[in-house]
């Protein structure tokens, strides 16, 4: 199989499964929402990204592809901690908001990343990436 796309859906999903186990040890059950959460700890979408310009790097070399890639890496990291995070951070403040002026609507937003988690998961694509192409 493609070393590319292998080392992106074990780095990716790999992030993702540790999420899951994560969740279960705090709140000893899942959801099927659980899922597809998204924010915590690690970042798959950091893990995704870095994994994938990593194994691009290591298979082609300096190619057209990995220039791309990087691109796209650094706006998905930037997005992961600071547009999603901040995105958040006003989902809070407006269900509180909600909650004080005791209007009956649900809300749902997601938290996105601190920037340790956007680390971690970078770590995580990374190494990920290098096992990949070692095998």
């Amino acid at each position: 199989m493609n070393k590319i796309l292998l080392a992106v859906l074990f780095a990716g999903f790999g992030t993702q499964l540790v999420k899951l186990i994560a969740l279960w040890f705090k709140h000893k059950t899942l959801t099927f929402k659980d899922l597809f959460v998204t924010g915590g700890m690690p970042s798959s979408h950091s893990a995704f990204v870095v994994s994938l310009t990593t194994i691009i790097y290591l298979v082609e070399g300096a190619s057209t592809t990995f220039a791309i890639s990087i691109v796209f890496a650094m706006i998905v990291l930037r997005d992961a901690y600071g547009v999603r995070r901040t995105v958040g951070e006003e989902g809070l403040l407006l269900q509180e908001i909600i909650q004080k002026l005791k209007i009956k609507k649900q809300t749902h937003f997601a938290m996105g990343h601190t920037p340790l988690q956007v680390i971690i998961g970078s770590l995580i694509g990374f190494i990920v990436a290098w096992i990949v192409f070692l095998i």
